[in-house]
């Protein structure tokens, strides 16, 4: 997946009341600065000027997030009905999310189940980040659970990686990052939870790889092509299976 720029989004799926586009790495969902011209928000404008919503600040109704430095799969709402249609899927928490990740030093464990509590980062100089109960600052934590599936170890420019599927099964800001650094497996190029020290690679190496939301009119199911892969990036050199890919994506299902 080349940088994004503002002509070259893929949509995964599109319907009369939902698209869901594959974000690229390192371009906000939308952004009240006025340098900042390359959003999703502004990819979606350039490419579906007669969807875009007068009634919504944004022009298009995004039913969920991802950070700026994720990439995959992202819902949008074409209409007031479909985003309360999924925002319901959301509440009730009937929605799937499954993300591939690359993460340093290879994980022992097949499968984790990691529960960290995490609250805002309140340290001077640390605000923008979240943190684990427990670590000074940490204020306001509330319960997490992610689960951690090992697909592959292999390495990155030499250093020891493994790819693996992350499930988060709350949604905390940042829940996945602050997750895999807890654990002492910070996810490959996370500047901002390596402490500043990894920033080497051309991205952080976080997707949103399965999205599954069963809105009362439609069944959403998408799967966005996973980005770790050597043809795209030489520098990941994959060693051993632990799981396959497909197969535990139809375990989740």
């Amino acid at each position: 997946m080349e940088p994004g720029t503002i002509d070259n989004l893929c949509i995964l799926y599109q319907s009369a009341d939902f698209i869901v586009v594959n974000k690229h790495w390192d371009v906000r969902i939308d952004s009240k600065m006025w340098y900042e011209t390359l959003t999703l928000q502004s990819q979606l404008k350039h490419r579906f000027p007669e969807l875009a919503d007068p009634d919504t600040y944004y022009g298009f109704r995004f039913c969920h997030q991802l950070d700026f430095s994720t990439s995959g799969a992202l819902c949008v709402a074409l209409n007031k009905a479909a985003a309360g249609s999924a925002y319901k899927c959301f509440k009730e928490r009937l929605v799937t999310k499954a993300y591939l990740a690359l993460v340093r030093g290879h994980v022992q464990e097949r499968r984790l189940t990691i529960r960290y509590a995490i609250g805002k980062n309140t340290s001077e100089g640390m605000t923008h980040m979240m943190c684990i109960e427990g670590t000074e600052g940490c204020e306001n934590p509330k319960p997490c659970q992610s689960e951690l599936i090992v697909l592959e170890h292999g390495s990155y420019s030499g250093d020891p990686v493994t790819k693996v599927l992350l499930q988060p099964l709350t949604g905390r800001t940042h829940q996945l990052r602050v997750h895999c650094s807890a654990i002492g497996h910070p996810v490959v190029g996370d500047f901002t939870y390596s402490h500043k020290k990894d920033s080497s690679p051309y991205r952080m190496m976080l997707h949103a790889y399965y999205l599954r939301i069963p809105t009362g009119k439609e069944l959403i199911e998408v799967c966005a092509p996973d980005p770790f892969v050597t043809a795209m990036d030489s520098n990941w050199v994959p060693h051993r299976v632990t799981h396959r890919l497909e197969e535990t994506i139809q375990e989740l299902k």
